[in-house]
């Protein structure tokens, strides 16, 4: 019976290893975006972004953490919009998908050294990273792909 269990669990194991695998292998690896200038053409996953799913992700504390730099008027419900990044209202409208995903991915390609603002899709995106984000991106391809969904209905 014990070998029976453990045969059972290491299936289990491989299961999901396998398909968390698969699901991952649907979305451009960080190392392989290619930047053409300012723009990342290609979306990072083949499923479309989803606007809705960019506001949670966008207003989230605990993932890319906007709020903390750009004040936001689509949502004056969270408190504390921080003033340190330009407003993203009207950003839709400023923005194509191809430059927001290249801000996003990796702001430093766009902006320069001097900005803040992190690479959400690099590994090991700035100094002192904590080791259970080491070698790890900071947003998903897809939650990337949510949050310019949902940028881009940011119109001014």
């Amino acid at each position: 019976m014990k070998q029976a269990s453990r045969w059972i669990a290491s299936c289990f194991v491989l299961g999901c290893t396998l398909g968390a695998g698969a699901a991952l292998a649907d979305a451009t690896p960080p190392e392989k975006v290619m930047f053409d200038e300012i723009e990342v053409k290609a979306a990072l996953t083949p499923t479309p972004g989803n606007a809705e799913d960019g506001k949670k992700w966008f207003a989230n504390r605990k993932l890319g953490n906007c709020l903390a730099c750009h004040a936001n008027k689509d949502l004056t419900s969270k408190p504390f919009h921080g003033e340190i990044g330009p407003p993203v209202d009207g950003a839709g409208s400023r923005y194509s998908e191809a430059q927001l995903r290249a801000i996003l991915v990796n702001s430093k390609a766009v902006f320069g050294d001097e900005t803040i603002m992190p690479g959400f899709y690099r590994v090991n995106p700035g100094a002192r990273i904590a080791k259970k984000f080491k070698d790890k991106t900071i947003l998903s391809g897809q939650q990337i792909e949510d949050i310019i969904a949902y940028v881009m209905t940011l119109k001014e």
